[in-house]
Order: structure tokens, then sequence, then C-alpha cells
């Protein structure tokens, strides 16, 4: 990059960012440790809103760290959000697009001046590092600025159709794209930001107003979207913001015969009987769900291996392994596969692991207590039924003490029915395996029920044949920055086929937001 060129953060660029980047994290880390504990409320209808029942959002790294307090929403609260937004979904999908898409565009900006304080935040309620999480805060603004500029090519929507060809009569046909109504966005834990903002950017520049419920492990980086959009100017009950569990909150958004269409991000499991539920309803909605991945990287013997390794530890192990696209499965031709497992264990090996907020850290700790066990569990299969080649272990000692935190974990020898080369684990766990041929490889690729991303390393060759046949949503060449990881709006948009994802278009991307939107001719017809 030439010395005069601006920089750009994104999670192609995160590995090299200007100092300026973390002087100001430490000043925001610094402001936010000073505030931590407060309470929030949910905001439905412009208006903050409190519940009888509150529950803790406690900091992963350290369980003593108490990072504020929030509410347990109730079935009526979920009722009364969306009672706001169906109030104020007439005045705002007949807003002019215009007016629309500078509401939005200026909460993106409000993101841009908010990004570090939001930054810390989401390390700290994640267990992100810092660039992550500065990633996932820029991100956010620039899916916002994506859909905006969707609209913007695109007229509105708006298309003139051919003429009828009558005689003595002019029959003209517009094209109207217009909103559902609607729109309930159930975001997850890991991308906070993106996940939450992403789907939200789009169904409100199409016109439709937005119930949000963030995962209940990370209810402080949504509130915080959801004061952009309030700072934005969005009138009352257009954007709402609610927390709670799944189970009770959740489930009664989901049957609210009050949505038009829901954004669901999170397991194959959960979100299988979302979308079951959902199909309840009195008529077919739309359901846009991403559901996971069980991604691959294909390594062939003409691959530079220097860029294989640091591509597959970059998305093995960042954010621990609790990314969709981590890269879990690496198949690697058998002539070079002991000096690329050698090059992989030693970058793994350099990787620091801390307090999420500290520069010198690459990994901070899962999630919560429950991803903790599953590493646990995990790691004790594959050590009886696989060769554990670094990992495998819990840290309790010493600053680990009160946090969730586990060493990155490589695994070979293990046989090819495994459930595990086919089990989504969302913890840094990846399996490694020796194949004769890259037919070989690919066949293994693509056996599983997800479809999410992949990459592959080698000859120009066989990088078009792998895009030919490998059965995914995002595919990398090549790529340093991240064998399966990094996507970005508007470079790399972010969807899957099969399991991973329901709609076939990726969010960040030219078809995202026609996704918010049905379809009305409008045919008129004069006498000539």
């Amino acid at each position: 990059m030439a010395a005069d060129t601006p920089f750009k953060l994104t999670y192609s660029t995160m590995f090299n960012p200007p100092e300026e980047l973390h002087t100001r994290f430490e000043e925001a880390l610094a402001q936010v440790k000073a505030n931590l504990g407060k309470e929030h409320g949910m905001i439905i209808d412009g208006k903050d809103h409190f519940a009888a029942e509150k529950f803790e959002n406690r900091s992963p790294a350290n369980t003593d760290v108490l990072l504020g307090v929030f509410q347990k929403g109730t079935a009526q609260d979920a009722h009364n959000a969306m009672v706001a937004a169906r109030k104020a979904f007439p005045a705002w999908s007949r807003t002019p697009w215009q007016e629309r898409i500078a509401l939005v565009r200026k909460a993106a900006d409000i993101m841009d001046r908010r990004i570090f304080e939001m930054g810390v935040i989401m390390a700290m309620e994640v267990g992100k590092n810092r660039m992550e999480a500065l990633g996932d805060v820029a991100e956010t603004a620039d899916l916002l600025r994506y859909a905006c500029q969707s609209i913007e090519e695109h007229k509105g929507f708006v298309t003139e159709m051919n003429r009828d060809p009558l005689v003595g009569f002019v029959s003209t046909n517009v094209s109207v794209l217009r909103p559902y109504g609607v729109w309930l966005v159930i975001s997850p834990f890991n991308f906070p930001g993106a996940l939450t903002g992403g789907p939200t950017g789009a169904a409100l520049v199409a016109g439709n107003t937005v119930v949000a419920k963030p995962a209940t492990d990370t209810p402080w980086t949504a509130r915080l979207i959801a004061e952009c959009m309030r700072e934005a100017g969005l009138p009352d009950g257009v954007f709402n913001y609610v927390t709670g569990p799944g189970s009770t909150l959740g489930q009664a958004l989901i049957d609210s015969p009050e949505v038009d269409g829901v954004t669901f991000t999170g397991s194959f499991d959960v979100g299988m009987k979302i979308y079951r539920d959902f199909a309840n309803g009195r008529y077919v909605r739309p359901a846009i769900l991403e559901l996971g991945g069980k991604n691959p990287a294909i390594v062939s013997r003409h691959a530079n291996l220097e860029d294989a390794a640091t591509g597959i530890v970059r998305s093995a192990f960042g954010l621990q392994g609790q990314k969709c696209s981590a890269c879990s499965r690496v198949f690697i031709e058998e002539p070079v596969y002991d000096e690329l497992v050698e090059r992989i264990l030693a970058l793994t090996n350099k990787l620091v692991i801390g307090d999420p907020t500290e520069r010198s850290v690459n990994m901070g700790p899962v999630v919560n207590r429950g991803s903790y066990r599953d590493y646990q569990n995990f790691s004790e299969d594959l050590h009886q039924h696989g060769r554990i080649l670094t990992g495998g272990k819990i840290l309790t000692e010493g600053e680990f003490a009160k946090g969730y935190f586990v060493t990155p974990t490589l695994v070979d020898n293990l046989a090819a029915e495994h459930v595990l080369w086919q089990q989504e684990m969302f913890v840094p766990i990846t399996t490694l395996a020796k194949v004769k041929n890259m037919d070989e490889a690919m066949t293994r690729a693509n056996n599983v029920a997800y479809g999410l991303t992949a990459g592959v390393y080698g000859s120009d060759e066989e990088v078009e044949w792998f895009f030919d046949k490998i059965e995914a949503g995002v595919t990398y060449a090549n790529r340093p920055q991240g064998a399966t990881t990094g996507a970005w709006p508007g470079f790399q948009p972010f969807g899957g086929w099969k399991g991973s994802g329901a709609s076939g278009k990726n969010s960040g991307g030219v078809y995202y937001v026609p996704l918010y939107m049905h379809e009305q001719i409008r045919t008129l017809v004069h006498r000539a």
C-alpha cells in the first residue's frame, strides 16, 4: 500500500493497522472500563423500556467483571415491540427511499464516530481481539452503506417493463419492489455488530420496520446499534431492540402473527426449528437463514505453503474458531503434508492467548461455559480417536483462572467417518487429513451438509477447477489473509449453500436487499 493511500479497515487489512488505531482503542478502553456495570433498557417505540426481571452480562475473559445489566424481556415485551413496528410501518414504507437511506447513512456515520467505544465493548463481551472487534464495527457501518448504495443504484427498484402491443390503447407496465412489513432480526453472539446491523440495514432501506433480538451473551453491542439508529433520527417504532431468552422472548417473536419476514443467523438446529415454526403462519413468509459451516481448505502439492499456513491458521483460530466461516477441515496433498503441517504447527504455537483487549493477544476466551464444556468434550473425543498435534487443553492458572480460555487445537489421524469431520464445533479445533490427490480432497470437502465458505491453495488451473467443483457460497484462492474467512460487503458477499443458507443470495452483495421486498406489477391502460 502506498504511503499516501488512506487505510481502510477490513478483515483483510487488519493485520497491519496504523498506530492510531491502537492509541484510540486504548483511550476508549479506559473510558469504557470506568463506566461498567450500568443497567441498559430495551428500546421499544423509541423509548427505553425496563422489564421486571434482569440478567447480567459478564466478561468471558473474567467472569468477575460485570459489563452491564440487561432486561429479561417477556412475551408481552415481544408483543409491544411488534405493535410499535406495525404502527410505524405505513409512514416508514411511504417515506421516499432517498430519505430512508439518508437516515441509515447517518447511523453508519455515527458508528464510525463511535467505532472505538463499540470495538472495546465488543471485545469485552464477545472475547474478540481488538482488531477483530474494530473490524466488526467497521463492517456493520459498511453493510449499512452498501444497502443504501443498492437502493440508490437501482433507483428504489422501480423498473419500467414492456408495453402491451394493443391497438387503440397505451398500456404501460411498471415493476415496483415494495417492503413486506415488520421484519424480525435474530442475531448471534459472534458478530453482534455485522449480523445485527447488516440485516437491519437491508430491511430498513427496503422500507420495512424492524424488531431486533440479539444473543443473550452479547446484548450490549446491539444496544449500541439501537442507540446509533435512534440518534440518527429514525422515527419511533421503526427500529426496536429487545433482549431476553430465546426460549421465551425469542419464541414469542417467531410466533407473532405480526412478523412478515425473519432473518436468523446461528446454528443449523435452531435455524431449522425457526424455519419450521415460522411455516405455521397463515401463509408463506420469507425466512433468510444463515446456519453455520464446516469449512474446508484444500492444499495442492503446487501451493505456496507459507501463504497456505498463514491463511489456515488465521481462519482456524481467529475469534477462537467461533466463526461460521472458520477453517475447521484441511485436506493436504500427500507430497507436501509433512512440511505444511510443520508450518501450521509453528504458527499456531506462536498465538498469544489472553485478555482480548490487550494489543499482543491473538485469541481471547470462548464465549461462555457451554462452549468451554463443548471444547473439553470434543478434545477428549479427539484424544481417543485421533492424534492431537497441539492444544486440547483448557487454561486455568493465573490470568486465565476466571475466564473461558482454551488452547488452539490441531488434530490428525482421525478416521474419515468420524462425526467431527461433519459436525460444526464452533471452538478452536481444526482437523487435518492427508489425501492422495485433489479429487479425493474435493470429494471429502463437499461431503458435508454445509456449504458456507471454502479455500484452496494451488496453481491457476487448480483454482479454476476448485471454483467449478466446490459446493460453497464464499470461495477463496491462494489467500494468506484467511483461507476461509474475511468476507466484506461489496468485496466478498457472505452466504452459503445447502445447510448453510436458505436464500441463495449473499449478504453485502448485489442480490441481497431485494430479499427484503416483494414485487408488484402496475399496469395502466389509456385509450390512445
